[in-house]
């Protein structure tokens, strides 16, 4: 038992220390998700659910809850965030060709048709981004139309 006793006391110092380190945070401005905007221009709705649904994850600015102040939930968190802002990252919306857009739109509404965006995961602790199926609907209805833009744009340019 005493064995038992210092191996948990060890394994509370160090749960301790590693409080005092985690990743950096995803922050900066909303500054770079204004062309995004500015360029597929969402109706305000689909504009709200965006910024309640996706934004976190596909964008260079999170809104962190309180539990990413605790390791190693913090380094779970920043782990997500990589790995939607690497499929998807509306921050980087203006580097990328139009090819590119119309094919990270058409992700997008798959992901969200079949109701894989936004992640179970994220809509347990975000119930505001639980998308019902109107608002669903009118995702993909903003996506399929920004996308027709796209292509009557990337046929002009052929």
């Amino acid at each position: 038992m005493k064995i038992t006793k210092k191996i948990l006391i060890g394994l509370l110092l160090v749960f301790l220390i590693a409080q005092f380190f985690g990743p950096d945070k995803n922050q900066s401005n909303l500054e770079d998700i204004k062309p995004f905007l500015v360029e597929t221009n969402p109706p305000e709705n689909v504009k709200s659910i965006l910024e309640n649904a996706c934004f976190d994850c596909h964008s260079s600015n999170t809104r962190y809850p309180w539990y990413n102040n605790i390791t190693p939930v913090n380094y779970w968190l920043a782990d997500h965030v990589k790995d939607g802002k690497k499929h998807f990252n509306v921050s980087d919306w203006a580097n990328y060709s139009l090819k590119k857009k119309d094919h990270k739109l058409d992700e997008l509404i798959e992901e969200v048709e079949e109701k894989e965006m936004p992640l179970k995961s994220y809509t347990y602790t975000h119930g505001d981004a639980n998308l019902s199926d109107e608002e669903i609907k009118q995702v993909i209805e903003w996506a399929k139309n920004v996308r027709a833009f796209y292509n009557i744009q990337m046929n002009l340019v052929q």
